[in-house]
């Protein structure tokens, strides 16, 4: 670790906690969140996540101070802090679309919350080039933002936000206008400052890929409200409902009557079709329930085997590298999204197995 990291750890503003109390967010008649009620320790990476008009981005413009609450509150350790203008709530800001003054040079851009808030030059200059050098950009530094690339400047604007030491980052969607291999680049740098500066991030996605890589904690949001909270591990493999588990990648929800239900299996399945035997809390024999599988735990079989096994007709087939994503649709008309390394084409008929542990049942959630 440089002395400059050590330096940045201590002389950045620390907190206990982060705790938000019943917040809540209208635009007139339209409730954007409702209730939210969050913890977030200090040094913690969390991550909200969910799809467009869920309310992450509210819930990190009422944390930031740029949207006032409805209702509810916001303690940093014991102080009261939804009163506060955005600049006195200590906290760093890292945009979307990078938000990058066009006409100044990059450590102008990264000097300037430090000028505002009438640090030393001196000191601003020590600053600005430990923060260049976390994010490798010292070569550019005299450059103008058009002259860099989207990763450059989405380095610069977190440059900019770290400069300050702020007692928590906040991040909404930084990486969604960058191709695929930068915005894997960058996770992977976010991750890194996040750790050697020893920073508290709250950091906005709809990519749940990104949200399990990057965060200690997820928190899952519909509609403006929390669905689930957990560690990236058990929102993955434990999705409270048919919503979070869509979200993680159980892409194949599939809802049949509950046939038998004892011991934690449930087996689902047409009186005269093919049974899935999955694992699930609870389950009525007589009801509908769903059946979420993910495509990569569906297996080619040989015909006939027995045990979970669905016969399906291929109509799509996606060739990806070292397997394909195909599609098929069973005889009852269930479309079924599995992966294989076999080479399968439109048209034959295939047999799919999977091992009940791998298909988790949820009681009463035929909506998906």
């Amino acid at each position: 670790m440089t002395a400059e990291v050590v330096a940045a750890r201590g002389a950045r503003g620390t907190f206990g906690a982060l705790r938000l109390e019943g917040v809540t967010r209208r635009f007139g008649k339209a409730v954007a969140l409702s209730g939210l009620d969050l913890l977030i320790e200090g040094g913690e990476f969390l991550a909200l996540l969910g799809p467009s008009g869920c309310g992450k981005s509210t819930a990190l413009n009422c944390l930031a101070g740029l949207l006032p609450l409805s209702e509810g509150g916001i303690w940093l350790d014991d102080e009261r802090i939804d009163g506060l203008p955005p600049e006195r709530r200590g906290f760093g800001m890292v945009f979307q679309n990078y938000a990058l003054f066009p006409h100044l040079s990059v450590r102008r851009n990264v000097a300037f919350g430090l000028s505002v808030r009438r640090v030393g030059k001196a000191e601003t200059a020590r600053r600005v080039d430990e923060a260049l050098r976390m994010v490798e950009l010292t070569e550019h530094e005299n450059k103008l933002p058009g002259q860099l690339s989207g990763g450059q400047q989405q380095r610069v604007a977190i440059a900019r936000a770290i400069v300050l030491r702020p007692r928590l980052v906040l991040m909404d969607e930084p990486l969604s206008n960058l191709d695929a291999k930068l915005r894997v680049q960058m996770r992977t740098e976010i991750r890194r400052i996040h750790q050697d500066l020893g920073l508290t991030t709250v950091y906005v996605t709809h990519d749940q890929e990104e949200a399990l890589a990057l965060a200690d904690r997820v928190v899952v949001l519909r509609a403006g409200r929390v669905e689930q909270i957990g560690t990236p591990e058990d929102v993955y493999t434990y999705p409270a409902s048919t919503y979070i588990a869509g979200f993680m990648g159980y892409r194949n929800l599939l809802e049949l009557p509950v046939l038998s239900a004892a011991d934690g299996r449930v087996t689902l399945g047409e009186p005269d079709g093919p049974e899935l035997t999955g694992v699930a809390q609870e389950a009525v024999e007589g009801t509908r329930a769903v059946a979420a599988v993910r495509p990569e735990d569906f297996r080619v079989a040989a015909s006939g085997q027995d045990g979970n096994a669905l016969s399906v007709r291929v109509e799509v087939s996606e060739f990806h590298g070292r397997e394909v994503a195909a599609e098929g649709v069973t005889d009852g008309g269930q479309v079924i999204h599995f992966r294989t390394p076999e080479r399968i084409a439109p048209g034959e008929r295939v047999t799919l197995t999977v091992p009940p542990e791998r298909v988790l049942v949820f009681q009463g959630e035929g909506d998906g």
